[in-house]
């Protein structure tokens, strides 16, 4: 019977199996937090885009910590989350096996870029989606029927959850159609939350109304697709010797002779990247608000600290790589998260009771950069850029044509 001269762990989680391609874009939830009825009825999830990662400088607060009242640089997240919209409301009952749907209520009002995503050639169809369902809310019947469908809510119904869809026209992308999400309603009675979804129907729900700073919430999302890989990239394993016939980045035995089937277990090569994954405990630093008007006046100072008091929006120089600019409201989170930039996130609240230092810690931001991440980044907004290097040719230029166009209309 042959051995081993030496003992390893093996290599790659078996937890994560199968690793193939995730079947939807989307993360999804598979758990929701646990209801609260004495708590208001609130959202459990949020959608935002990733757009992209900078760096913090904060002075840690914790008690005990030897780093304690020191400076810190650490990586962060930006994702941006635009107000989401209430579509629907949807009411389940308990069954033996789990959840039933057992009623389902659309707006009056739904916007194109959410009936996209019941087509799949929205550019060909005839774009007829909810034309006959929205004349409920119109005629006396029909409002009869909705009230009715309401009141059963109300009775039977154990679990209730809204239909939101995000705002891609308020996004730096070319996608048009929007992502749609159930996302489940904990906090109150049975009877306040579908009070509380019926008020909210066809209103825009911001991340403010939802997270708040310093929580520690989860994400989930799908990973950066890599393609086809072999086990030396996929799992890891060890390569083998130089001169080995046919190839060195292999496994090189797959198993035994009998069995005569190969284990699950074993390394091959296959999909990588591209995997459904939940990221559990993501401090929030930051809920920024986006560019908006007060005053009369266009405020976008939110960059900017109590300690940095630089006018600065949290778009770098030249925008995020791959992105570009963040204009709408944003969540700063600690460290990276999974997914290419644009990729879609859920956001949602922690299943967890947190009790530590660190996830009870209040965060106080000192900087955030916001140079350019093309390159080495030197200058923190356009101004400073402008007083150093002086003006550019696009610059002179630019004001030329404005000479030029002043010219003309006289």
């Amino acid at each position: 019977m042959s051995h081993r001269k030496f003992s390893a762990p093996r290599h790659g989680h078996l937890g994560f199996l199968p690793h193939k391609r995730s079947r939807y874009h989307r993360g999804k939830v598979r758990s929701w937090p646990r209801d609260d009825p004495t708590k208001p009825v609130h959202l459990t999830a949020f959608l935002g885009y990733k757009a992209g990662m900078t760096h913090i400088l904060r002075e840690i607060h914790r008690t005990g910590a030897k780093v304690s009242k020191r400076e810190e640089v650490e990586a962060v997240t930006i994702i941006e989350t635009p107000p989401l919209v209430v579509v629907g409301i949807v009411g389940y009952t308990e069954t033996p096996r789990g959840l039933r749907p057992l009623k389902t209520i659309f707006a009056e009002h739904i916007s194109d870029e959410c009936k996209r995503s019941f087509y799949r050639n929205w550019h060909k169809s005839k774009k007829k989606a909810f034309a006959k369902y929205c004349k409920k809310w119109q005629d006396q019947e029909g409002k009869k029927q909705l009230e009715k469908d309401f009141q059963a809510m109300k009775k039977y119904c154990k679990v209730i959850r809204v239909i939101v869809h995000t705002q891609m026209k308020l996004l730096p992308l070319r996608q048009k159609k929007a992502h749609v999400m159930e996302v489940q309603l904990n906090g109150g009675t049975v009877a306040e939350k579908v009070d509380w979804a019926h008020e909210k129907l066809e209103k825009q729900l911001s991340v403010h109304t939802v997270f708040a700073q310093d929580e520690m919430i989860d994400v989930i999302g799908v990973t950066k697709g890599k393609g086809m890989k072999g086990v030396t990239s996929r799992w890891h394993t060890k390569k083998l010797p130089r001169k080995t016939h046919k190839g060195l980045r292999k496994v090189a035995c797959i198993g035994a002779w009998h069995p005569a089937r190969v284990a699950y277990s074993v390394a091959r090569a296959g999909q990588t990247g591209y995997h459904h994954r939940t990221e559990i405990n993501k401090k929030i630093y930051r809920i920024g608000r986006g560019i908006h008007m007060k005053d009369g006046k266009i405020v976008k100072n939110n960059a900017s600290t109590s300690y940095d008091l630089t006018d600065k929006s949290i778009t770098p120089l030249g925008g995020f790589p791959h992105y570009g600019t963040v204009n709408n409201d944003f969540i700063m989170l600690k460290g990276c998260v999974m997914g290419t930039e644009k990729r879609v996130l859920t956001l949602r609240k922690s299943l967890l009771v947190h009790t530590s230092r660190k996830a009870l810690e209040a965060v106080e931001l000192k900087f955030i950069d916001t140079t350019s991440k093309f390159g080495y980044g030197r200058f923190q907004t356009d101004q400073e850029k402008r007083a150093f290097m002086g003006p550019q040719k696009k610059h002179l230029v630019k004001g030329k044509y404005e000479v030029q166009e002043d010219i003309q209309m006289i």
